[in-house]
This record gives structure tokens, C-alpha cells and sequence, in this order.
């Protein structure tokens, strides 16, 4: 069963067309990872898909609502759909903790000693049960990025969305985030869409690789596929740059 569909779908920001045309299906526990050079609508696609960019034309149906329908209820599709954020945004005036429970509190009106058993139990998932009481400001850039997922988590999500997540990172925290991201891919029923420049990490987990360039898919394929063979020259061009 599709999780997110894209139907012809077109975005704008004033003049400038930023998606064209775009035609997508995501199966409900897919991993699918998102590639192509800056400016190509990557990011720009997964804002999408929780409503954060609004689109102009086509259809998007997001866990069975469609998203340019006036009537459709944005709170009820982000309860389902995660985002992690390049930049973390976790909430500087709460303690780490306090960041995992608030949204299960406030949304899902979860019992507070089932909440904190399901925070603790996703901070020992990333490895810093340690941490809890902690401020943010007190982690490194990739422990603060493992709490924003575990942060996710914790609404226990049916599609999660990383938009580059490891790109504001020192290269040596890039694996300890990688590493819980590909413990998530592994979990059948997420559905997972990766906006990154990590080949490696691409080639391991993704099912498919899909390459926009210009604000539009132009290579759609399964994740062996498409490394051993790309059919799209700019794909091609694309990946002997960053393999090297």
C-alpha cells in the first residue's frame, strides 16, 4: 500500500518553479533515499510531504489524506510523519528529556509514566540515556541531532523524514547518526525518505535511489541498480563527482 503519492505535483516560490511535474509512490516500510545537487528540489519534495512547503498544483496523498485538499487536517498528518531536521531544532529552554516527551504529551495525551518509559527506552536506542536531564546546548552537534530523531520517535511515527541530516555535522559524529538511522531503516514498518549526500550510506539501506536535479525526478531506481548503472547522464555525471 502506497504511504505517499505524488500526482503531478507542482510548486512554486513567486516565479521560480521548484517542483515540475512530480510523479512518486512510496510504499508504507520503504526506505528510499533522495539525491542530486544543491538546488535540485530534494529538500524541497520532503517539506512537502508534512505540509511544511504548501503545494500549487497536482495531488499529494500522505497516509491516505490529500494534502491539497483545503478540508485536510495538517495536525492529524504530522501526528503520522516525522521530520529530522538538518539543524536540530530542538528546544533550547528544555531539557533533553523533556523534548522527547513533550510532543507525545501535548498531541497524544500519553500517560506521563508510560511517556517517560518510551523516552528512556528511545534515548537508550541512540546511546545517551546518559543525557537525559542535560540542556541542549551542553551535546555535541551529533548527540543533539540523535536526540531530534529520537525525538521523532517518540510520536512513533508511520513515515519519518530526514532532510540532510548529517550535513551540519563534524565528519566525526556523521556515523553515530548514520548508524541510528540505519537501525530505523531496518524496522519494516517505517517508511523513511533520506534527503543526503552519503553514498555509502545510500548503498546500504536505501531500497530505491531517486536523483532530481531542477525540481524534478529524472532517475527512479532500485538501489543496486543505480549505482551500477545510471541511465540519466546528469546521474551519471553526478555520481563520478561526489564517488571521488
Amino acid at each position: 500500500m502506497s504511504m505517499i503519492e505524488f500526482n503531478n505535483v507542482e510548486k512554486y516560490y513567486g516565479d521560480f518553479h521548484a517542483l515540475k511535474d512530480v510523479n512518486l509512490n512510496v510504499e508504507a516500510g520503504e526506505t528510499v533515499v533522495l539525491i542530486g545537487p544543491s538546488g535540485s528540489g530534494k529538500s524541497t519534495l520532503i517539506r512537502t510531504i508534512n505540509g511544511l512547503e504548501p503545494i500549487q498544483g497536482g495531488h499529494l496523498i500522505v497516509n491516505g489524506f490529500d494534502l491539497a485538499d483545503p478540508k485536510t487536517d495538517m495536525n492529524k498528518i504530522r501526528k503520522n510523519v516525522g521530520m529530522v531536521f538538518q539543524h536540530f531544532n530542538l528546544y533550547a529552554n528544555k531539557s533533553v528529556i523533556e523534548n522527547i516527551m513533550l510532543a507525545p504529551r501535548k498531541v497524544l495525551k500519553m500517560d506521563e509514566a508510560e511517556n517517560k518509559k518510551n523516552a528512556m527506552a528511545l534515548l537508550e536506542m541512540v546511546g545517551l540515556v546518559e543525557k537525559a536531564d542535560k540542556m541542549p546546548s551542553s551535546l555535541s552537534g551529533g548527540q543533539q541531532q540523535r536526540i531530534a530523531i529520537a525525538r521523532s520517535l517518540a510520536m512513533k511515527p508511520k513515515a519519518l523524514l530526514f532532510d540532510e541530516p548529517t550535513s551540519a555535522l563534524d565528519p566525526e559524529m556523521v556515523n553515530d547518526v548514520l548508524n541510528i538511522m540505519k537501525k530505523i531503516a531496518a524496522d519494516s514498518s517505517m517508511t523513511t525518505l533520506v534527503v543526503t549526500h552519503e553514498m555509502g550510506f545510500a548503498k546500504q539501506v536505501a531500497d530505491r535511489v531517486i536523483f532530481m536535479a531542477d525540481g524534478q525526478i529524472l532517475e527512479d531506481a532500485p538501489t543496486t541498480e543505480f549505482f551500477a548503472n545510471p541511465k540519466e547522464p546528469r546521474a551519471q555525471k553526478f555520481l563520478s563527482q561526489i564517488m571521488h
